[in-house]
């Protein structure tokens, strides 16, 4: 008989946003009358931009005609694209690489799950706690993370992230094979320093560590001495692996397209230690077998972001979402609330008052005002007594939300 893969089994029942759908379907057959409006999950809501949707218009007439029309597509992705990301996502910040160096994918989330299957699993890992959902489920999958205990994997070190260290995770006092970055962080909105982040590049070259470095919100970090790519740091290109999004970046929530860099003298080893094994040919092994590349629609429709008309408009909806970050900053501070990020990414990380545990907040949020957000212990122990917020909602439910949460905490 088949048997099944019992990894599974150690999962909770629900993905955290099905756990929040659920719990805010219920309160709207409840109080039908009632408009939710939602600042939880992390789906965009400006539409394309129109260069984007020039583009995409372009190619589909082109698969419309047999001498354009395009079928399976190169795996790595096509050069048109691959080129532009050299040209423009990192030659303007001294990164040299080579566009063998970069496969696009149908965005970040499928990568930072996929990439696992090309390293042992019994490696060790490590996370910065809280940490998006999906880099721990993935292993624990696979059979990686151990057993939950008390909230936390057995197989898994933790990094705790809170305001009492000011969300600066600690460098391990032992060896970890694989490490799991994201900055700016999803879901703090926190960044991380050149100077912090060289310690951790450090940290892997000493140890022959792996980092897995998600930089899926780099394009809304405002201040310009915080790093936009881990190989801004001299050293990355032997220890890191670097996952990018246009989801975030250019409204490709529904479109689909993303890039993960492999630089080709990243290598990991043979368990007998007898040989260094190049970690970009594997992954060009595992995708030329698994995955038939991302559309050739997309994949134009992403160049399109890097022409001169592409670039100021995706700035332009950026700009839109960061506006919304800055009202949700000042009037939840204005409030009394203790709230984090929101200055270089489009999360807000907001400590619930009185010491309420994240989903007894997420809940009275939710009767007491009609917003929702999401309970921070979703995503990891030391999430517990926060929630997020995101800024990806339009400019007027913004404002309602934040009328609405003044509204009811002056009634409470």
């Amino acid at each position: 008989m088949a048997l099944v893969n019992e990894h599974f089994l150690k999962l909770s029942n629900n993905y955290l946003f099905a756990d929040i759908a659920k719990k805010v379907k219920a309160y709207q057959v409840s109080h039908p009358k009632q408009r939710v409006v939602s600042l939880g999950i992390g789906d965009v809501t400006q539409p394309l931009c129109p260069a984007v949707v020039e583009a995409m218009h372009k190619a589909v007439d082109e698969m419309a005609t047999k001498a354009t029309f395009r079928g399976y597509g190169p795996e790595r992705g096509y050069d048109f694209l691959r080129e532009a990301i050299v040209k423009n996502d990192f030659l303007p910040r001294g990164i040299h690489l080579d566009i063998n160096e970069v496969f696009i994918s149908d965005g970040a989330k499928s990568d930072t799950g996929n990439i696992q299957e090309i390293v042992r699993w019994d490696n060790s890992i490590g996370v910065t706690d809280p940490i998006y959902p999906v880099y721990i489920d993935s292993n624990v999958m696979i059979g990686r993370a151990g057993v939950l205990e008390g909230g936390k994997w057995s197989n898994v070190i933790y990094f705790p992230c809170t305001a009492e260290n000011g969300f600066i995770p600690e460098i391990p006092d032992r060896r970890v094979d694989m490490i799991y970055l994201c900055y700016p962080n999803n879901p703090t909105g926190t960044v991380i320093t050149k100077d912090e982040l060289r310690k951790w590049v450090n940290y892997a070259l000493r140890n022959d560590t792996l980092i897995l470095y998600d930089a899926a919100y780099e394009a809304y970090i405002q201040d310009d001495s915080i790093p936009h790519s881990i190989y801004e740091i001299k050293g990355a290109r032997k220890c890191a692996i670097e996952f990018h999004s246009y989801s975030k970046t250019a409204g490709f929530t529904g479109v689909r397209c993303g890039y993960t860099v492999i630089p080709k003298e990243l290598s990991a080893v043979t368990l007998d230690g007898s040989r260094r094994i190049e970690l970009n040919h594997l992954w060009d092994r595992r995708q030329s077998t698994k995955f038939n590349g991302t559309s050739y629609i997309s994949q134009r429709a992403a160049e399109a972001i890097y022409s001169p008309e592409g670039k100021a408009q995706v700035k332009e909806t950026i700009d839109y979402y960061m506006g919304n970050a800055h009202i949700m900053y000042d009037a939840l501070t204005q409030m009394g609330f203790q709230v984090f990020g929101g200055e270089n990414a489009p999360y807000l990380w907001v400590k619930t008052p009185h010491g309420e545990t994240s989903w007894k907040f997420f809940e009275a949020l939710l009767y007491g005002a009609g917003v929702v957000c999401t309970p921070g212990v979703g995503f990891g122990p030391s999430g517990e007594g926060y929630i997020r917020l995101t800024a990806f909602g339009d400019r007027s439910d913004c404002q309602e939300a934040m009328q609405r949460i003044s509204n009811w905490q002056n009634g409470r």
